[in-house]
């Protein structure tokens, strides 16, 4: 009985085999010039030369070898790489439509099923992101009544800051709630006082859930997802998304109790509505309950995160170049003066602005960027890009790009400035992504650096705790989708 055990073993082995063989078959015997990339081994791929919290810093590596195009295999999945600005943009922009897909990737098949925006795919995502994007405008999204509301809500977080008194305290948690109160005064049609229990529960799930989505342990389960059992990440992740779920349940169903058509107060009732209206055609369609659970995930996440994230670095920055802050509050106090910030200010105000695009692109905090998928058969920089292949577009790879940035691994606000001082838009510049699955809520984000930044630094100057110094202050990234800066302490003293 001894050959028993080695039997499933070597059944293993030999189906893995196969695995392997077939899913190389295609580019094997393209007679098309493929990218080139780094020798796979049998199963893991190149797993063991990449920095598994980190993949983006290997993949930055790998094309300078290999050059801008290459290709990468992780376990089974076969995936190219774009780096660069030129290369990025011909791919996103120039051939949006081929590079317009997501990937199945188990996590966030399972993380999303299909719905929302982030992860759904074909017609799904057309209809999702069409809503959102018009129902953001609808509620204000680049209008003066959402900048009424950053303003009020800029006026909570100064005093939140001024309760310390100068005294050393945590500002991501804070960062957090203020800027997600944006977004969920959009998606609810209220704001959460910042202790409140429920609200840190949800900005809890969604921190935890960004982080672990981009953990090395669900780097694993994506490469071997019949070996979940082994990682439990993708377990949290699913938990918490239920955790999600439930109180957006609860949320809408509190809505349908006194919908009106005529006096929508949210973007959850305009998705009811729509929802009515789509029951009295009789078409299915797509304005379900999966789809709004999805997409106020979705939504909350993307619209909370990023911008939270750039904003805790900007302070982060503030303290570490000090002469940077009080060129920025020189300006402040010249062009906006004791008023309350506007972007209305902002044409006016080039260093500030500058500093603030500046550090989005230092800090690029999405760089790896969300993977798309070939639509159809594509050619880029002379290289075969199979239909259905999954693709990383690296965006730290263009905010850094030495033949677009004068000082790309610098904090250089002078990167946004012409000679004369005056503000300059970068092509380069992508923080947002670019192209079909560029980021939905751009202008709002865009408006609430502006705002938040400028609101901070108008009553603030920021300084380390007593006792530290500037090389104490750690740059260093955070692990997960999206890297904000490790936990760090300031004080916010009066001006």
């Amino acid at each position: 009985m001894d050959w028993i055990v080695p039997v499933p073993i070597l059944l293993l082995f030999t189906f893995m085999i196969i695995l392997v063989l077939k899913t190389g078959s295609f580019w094997n015997k393209s007679s098309q010039l493929l990218p080139p990339g780094p020798l796979c081994l049998p199963l893991v791929g190149n797993l063991l030369i990449m920095d598994q919290k980190r993949p983006y810093t290997t993949m930055v590596k790998l094309s300078k070898q290999y050059g801008p195009v290459f290709s990468l295999q992780l376990g089974l999945q076969k995936m190219v790489v774009l780096t660069g600005y030129e290369t990025v943009k011909e791919a996103l922009v120039n051939q949006a439509d081929a590079f317009a897909e997501r990937p199945f990737v188990p996590v966030f098949e399972e993380h999303a099923n299909g719905y929302g925006i982030s992860f759904s795919h074909g017609e799904n995502w057309k209809v999702m992101r069409r809503f959102a994007i018009t129902t953001l405008r609808n509620y204000g999204m680049g209008k003066r009544s959402i900048e009424d509301k950053i303003a009020e809500e800029c006026k909570v977080l100064i005093k939140k800051f001024e309760s310390y008194e100068g005294k050393p305290f945590e500002t991501i948690t804070i960062m957090n709630a203020a800027v997600a109160n944006i977004i969920v005064s959009i998606l609810l049609g209220k704001r959460f006082k910042y202790e409140d229990p429920t609200f840190q529960r949800l900005l809890q799930l969604i921190n935890e859930n960004v982080h672990l989505l981009g953990s090395p342990s669900v780097m694993l389960y994506n490469m071997f997802p019949a070996l979940g059992f082994l990682f439990r990440a993708h377990k949290i992740i699913l938990n918490n998304r239920d955790e999600l779920h439930a109180f957006i349940t609860a949320t809408f169903l509190n809505h349908l109790e006194d919908l009106d058509k005529n006096d929508q107060r949210s973007l959850i009732d305009t998705f009811l509505i729509q929802q009515q209206e789509e029951k009295k055609k009789k078409n299915g369609g797509y304005f379900h309950k999966e789809n709004l659970k999805s997409l106020m995930v979705d939504l909350f996440s993307a619209g909370m995160e990023t911008t939270s994230a750039t904003l805790c670095w900007g302070i982060l920055l503030m303290m570490k170049y000090p002469e940077i802050q009080k060129k920025v509050q020189a300006e402040i106090d010249d062009i906006v003066g004791p008023a309350q910030p506007m972007i209305e200010h902002r044409i006016r105000m080039p260093y500030t602005d500058a500093v603030v695009h500046e550090v989005q692109r230092f800090r690029d905090i999405v760089p790896t960027n969300l993977p798309r998928t070939t639509t159809m058969d594509a050619t880029l920089k002379g290289y075969f890009i199979p239909k259905g292949t999954h693709v990383v577009p690296l965006l730290t790879s263009v905010l850094h790009d030495e033949s677009q940035w004068e000082k790309p691994h610098e904090f250089y606000p002078e990167h946004f400035l012409d000679s004369a001082g005056k503000f300059v838009k970068r092509d380069a510049f992508m923080p947002f992504s670019a192209g079909r699955r560029m980021c939905a809520g751009e202008n709002l984000a865009k408006m609430e650096l502006f705002l938040f930044f400028t609101s901070l630094l108008q009553r603030f100057t920021f300084q380390q705790p007593p006792g530290t110094s500037k090389e104490d202050l750690d740059l260093t990234r955070a692990v997960g989708l999206t890297t904000p800066p490790m936990p760090f302490h300031i004080c916010a003293l009066p001006r």
